[in-house]
């Protein structure tokens, strides 16, 4: 996966976070909230890579992290 294509994920996920949003369903909430887990684990395999590139690493070694790492960052 290339930051363009991750991006292009980005894209697809805010769309649909927006969308869900919009909604006052509550089977919504699940569904959301899934969302709003792979948004963060797109953002930062992203910051992976670019962390990668900027210190002459391959940018194809970042991997992704699980929700809980991920979501461990917010303080």
């Amino acid at each position: 996966m290339n930051d363009q294509s991750i991006l292009k994920h980005i894209n697809q996920l805010v769309e649909e976070e927006q969308q869900l949003r919009g909604t006052a369903a509550t089977d919504d909430g699940q569904r959301l909230r899934e969302v709003e887990h792979q948004l963060d684990q797109c953002w930062d395999l992203l910051r992976q890579r670019r962390a990668r590139r900027e210190f002459g690493q391959n940018p194809d070694g970042a991997q992704v992290r699980d929700a809980g790492t991920v979501e461990g960052y917010r303080g």
